[in-house]
């Protein structure tokens, strides 16, 4: 039995001296890629070009360069070679839109490629096609509703609601164990930052053992969530962070089920609630 191949990894970087109209046959003549394999690579986000005191992702195989530019080409097969379930559209609002993030899906991609992000996804897929930005993030590891910005002011007008805490976001978690009837709010300190949790028990299976629970948040720290529920004795299911590896192996049970803001075009509340397909069930826990 031959030995199983390691993923091809590099690094290459590459100095423009004079003008060049075909990076991706550049690219592939200083490494051992072939041209469609960089084209597939600057697809997925693996290809940067520095111009000047700019370097920002490039994606066209015959964009013009010229003298001074660098090349750079960050080719990471396992990575590339990573597949996700699709975002689903839920609301359309033109100047920003409202998703759901699937399991999987990041919020920020890296310099080896960015074509398992939200984002990049939208940009793909919307019609007529726009520039997704991101206004607040969830987990790699999350699901739920997450919102787009698609101009320079209503992302700003949104993401200034997120800093002055001005939105309302609602989360269900199943935790292990049976969570007490009697809501609690949570404060302890996540990263030595104040955070508080407020979190209800909504239904409680006593064959697994298990509580489905409603979360509250007035602070958005990193993990916020899963940290207050680890720390008050009832760990998010699927949480190996910050809880236990579960024996089913089942994936983290944190859903974002409840986005409310003001609207950045008339001011207006407006609410969004993730449909119930999509929120932790557990009775799929039990079936799984």
């Amino acid at each position: 039995m031959s030995a199983p191949t390691t993923p091809l990894k590099l690094e290459q970087h590459l100095d423009i001296s004079q003008p060049e109209t075909d990076p991706a046959s550049l690219l592939a003549a200083q490494c051992p890629l072939s041209k469609q394999q960089v084209k597939q690579a600057m697809a997925k986000g693996a290809v940067w070009l520095t111009r000047g005191k700019y370097t920002a992702r490039l994606r066209r195989a015959k964009k013009p360069l010229k003298p001074g530019d660098t090349l750079h080409i960050y080719y990471n097969e396992a990575v590339l070679a990573q597949q996700i379930d699709d975002a689903i559209l839920l609301s359309d609002q033109q100047q920003f839109s409202i998703w759901y993030k699937p399991y999987g899906m990041l919020c920020q991609g890296s310099k080896w490629s960015d074509h398992t992000t939200i984002n990049r996804f939208a940009e793909l897929n919307l019609t007529p096609q726009r520039t997704a930005n991101i206004i607040h993030r969830l987990d790699r590891a999350a699901t739920g509703l997450i919102v787009l910005g698609h101009t320079k002011s209503a992302t700003a007008a949104i993401a200034k609601q997120f800093e002055l805490r001005q939105t309302e976001k609602v989360y269900q978690v199943i935790v292990e164990g049976q969570f007490p009837d009697t809501p609690l709010t949570l404060t302890t300190d996540v990263d030595g930052k104040p955070a508080c949790s407020h979190a209800r028990a909504l239904h409680y299976d006593s064959e697994q053992q298990r509580t489905l629970v409603e979360v509250k948040i007035e602070t958005g720290r990193k993990h916020q969530i899963r940290i207050h529920m680890a720390s008050s004795g009832y760990p998010v299911v699927g949480d190996r962070q910050h809880g236990h590896a579960s024996g089913d192996d089942a994936n983290l049970q944190l859903t974002a089920c409840f986005l409310a803001f003001n609207s950045p075009t008339d001011g207006k509340r407006i609410e969004f609630t993730l449909p119930e397909q999509y929120r932790p069930q557990l009775q799929a826990l039990k079936t799984a």
